[in-house]
């Protein structure tokens, strides 16, 4: 893992033809046309997309992870928050995180905000690569705390279709979310799948049989 000090100043919106100022809710929504979603999880089986691409390099990942750390400390600048950043690569991504004290407003109230920058970071990697990216942006440790959460309602869930035989529907979720649901769902031995269109595609639970 680098640790990198967000208090520098970086040229890191070269990367991208996005401003750091503008509305990053907006950006984020419109980036989803450019980049489709590649959040681990939902390739393949629950929600029948396409399989991952090929595994990419660990040189390739670290330079993602780069781009993307240089990218926020950029948005950090601009928004005038200190925070320190830290680089990893876990399996076949790029993760980084940003710690701080005050970064509740780079979260929003269940995470949308968090998204919209990791679209917008997403979006700064693809253009300086030209590869699509499946980097993961955290703050405050907020992705953790919200995977143990819904791996609990996961299993919470499966266990009241195990015990009623009826189909679980829950609530809207974002890719990252589902992915940690189906996850907890397979580990209690029931499948699920998702249904509907963003922003209101969520998990079904279902029962065996």
């Amino acid at each position: 893992m680098v640790a990198q000090d967000a208090g520098h100043n970086h040229e890191a919106g070269s990367y991208v033809a996005v401003s750091p100022a503008a509305d990053v809710t907006d950006a984020g929504n419109a980036s989803n046309e450019i980049l489709e979603d590649l959040e681990s999880g939902e390739s393949g089986t629950a929600d029948g997309t396409a399989g991952r691409p090929d595994r990419p390099a660990a040189a390739d990942l670290e330079l993602e992870g780069e781009i993307a750390a240089d990218y926020i400390e950029g948005l950090l600048d601009v928004a005038d928050l200190d925070g320190d950043i830290d680089m990893d690569v876990e399996g076949d991504r790029a993760v980084v995180s940003v710690v701080g004290a005050t970064l509740d407003e780079l979260v929003g109230r269940r995470g949308e905000v968090l998204e919209a920058l990791q679209e917008l970071t997403r979006l700064a990697v693809h253009q300086h690569t030209g590869n699509r990216t499946r980097m993961m942006l955290d703050v405050g440790g907020y992705r953790q705390r919200r995977r143990t959460e819904l791996a609990e309602a996961g299993h919470n869930a499966a266990e009241e279709v195990r015990r009623t035989g009826q189909p679980k529907r829950l609530w809207p979720m974002n890719p990252f979310e589902r992915k940690v649901v189906h996850d907890a769902v397979a580990a209690a031995g029931l499948r699920s799948e998702s249904e509907g269109e963003e922003p209101d595609r969520r998990v079904v639970v279902l029962p065996v049989g």
